[in-house]
């Protein structure tokens, strides 16, 4: 596993847009999967956004890029979604879909997905047993995801994983589960 760069937008782009979905268009203020992507894609290889390459680590298999965990923490969100909103005002567009997921003492796994040539190798496990390790060495000892209510598959890996439901949040008119774990389950 290795810290991201901005060359890395070309196979991270794709990965983060299948992880947060409709959610690349409340972000972008697309209207298109071509417009959404090169946005996406600008978030990326700048700095001080939540898209940045500076929260995103790759991990690598054979040679490519297998899969991403996107992250930061909570106390940072408006910080971060300065420039996504600014974007939007921009446009004329209403930013009160950029919600804040995570809380002021969480450490948030925005995103995390893997390469479709790559599942069903325990890759995902890994990736998010990775976030929770770096979390513990940033000295962050509640970590936070989130998972959509029709994904009823990713939500028992969290709680395989230990995850446990912590509310309810709604991001661009859709319903998405809370899920948390504390210090003593990581």
């Amino acid at each position: 596993m290795r810290k991201a760069t901005p060359q890395d937008a070309t196979a991270v782009i794709p990965l983060i847009s299948s992880a947060i979905g409709e959610i690349g268009y409340v972000l972008t203020g697309a209207t298109n999967e071509a417009e959404m992507l090169d946005v996406l894609e600008s978030f990326f290889r700048q700095q001080g956004n939540r898209l940045s390459h500076d929260h995103v680590y790759v991990l690598e298999r054979d040679g490519a890029v297998a899969g991403f965990v996107l992250a930061y923490h909570g106390k940072d969100i408006e910080r971060l979604d300065a420039p996504i909103k600014r974007r939007l005002q921009q446009l004329g567009l209403p930013d009160e879909g950029i919600v804040p997921e995570a809380r002021a003492d969480e450490y948030y796994l925005d995103s995390v997905a893997v390469h479709p040539s790559f599942q069903g190798q325990g890759l995902g496990t890994l990736l998010i047993r990775e976030f929770e390790q770096q979390a513990l060495r940033l000295g962050h000892h509640k970590v936070l995801l989130i998972v959509d209510v029709d994904n009823p598959r990713a939500k028992a890996l969290y709680e395989r994983l230990g995850y446990k439901p912590d509310g309810w949040l709604e991001i661009g008119g859709h319903a998405y589960e809370r899920m948390i774990k504390q210090p003593d389950g990581l």
